[in-house]
């Protein structure tokens, strides 16, 4: 009953969400169009449901050659491959937007784990891989929450960011995420969608924390 119920809630909110957002898509194609690349939207490969690939959509935030320059698979705060309205989407999260197609189509939902690329979801430990993805990933999620600004975080450690990322970020968020697995509501998931708009206001809450007294303790 709850995948139903998650369903329909992600067809209704993701057309009613698309519909609203027009006005806002239809300059940001347009500054897109004639600025950096002219590039509007970016697709990549992520995994999925079941650990299934599939093209996730995406304002065009960076150079088109960018997953071969610099830092790879891992975008830095101020990293050079970002493009001057691309920070701007990226800080305020307008890029995932377009996801919203993704959720239409089905194979994303609002809350779920954030949908990963190969190189960053072999970082997690094996039983998270086996797991993770028993949900359709989201366009949010726990993990999107406590993670508000990765960017930041990797940017201020004196390690090398891979590094960094597969041994601090990776073993947290994959706790996260198994934690998701194990307390997944449509209640869970409404105070999700909260959070996330809270966080964006508020970056460094603790009310995530607060709200969900079992997650799994900070380790950052």
């Amino acid at each position: 009953m709850y995948n139903i119920i998650k369903r329909l809630f992600d067809l209704i909110a993701s057309l009613i969400a698309i519909i609203i957002l027009l006005p806002v898509f239809i300059p940001i194609i347009i500054l897109l169009k004639f600025s950096g690349e002219g590039e509007i939207f970016y697709f990549q490969k992520r995994i999925g449901y079941k650990n299934k690939m599939f093209d996730i959509w995406k304002f065009a935030t960076m150079l088109k050659n960018s997953p071969n320059m610099g830092t790879g698979s891992i975008t830095l705060r101020n990293d050079p491959r970002v493009t001057s309205v691309g920070k701007f989407l990226r800080i305020t999260k307008i890029n995932e937007l377009p996801q919203l197609v993704n959720v239409l189509i089905g194979n994303m939902s609002v809350v779920g784990p954030r949908p990963l690329v190969q190189r960053t979801f072999d970082a997690y430990p094996v039983h998270i891989r086996e797991i993770v993805y028993n949900s359709k990933p989201g366009i949010t999620g726990i993990g999107s929450v406590i993670f508000r600004d990765e960017e930041k975080m990797i940017s201020s450690s004196s390690m090398d960011p891979h590094e960094y990322y597969d041994r601090v970020i990776a073993p947290y968020k994959g706790a996260l995420e198994e934690w998701y697995q194990q307390n997944k509501t449509l209640l869970t998931d409404l105070k999700i969608i909260f959070l996330t708009m809270w966080v964006v206001v508020f970056p460094e809450s603790e009310l995530p924390h607060k709200m969900f007294k079992s997650l799994p303790p900070k380790t950052l």
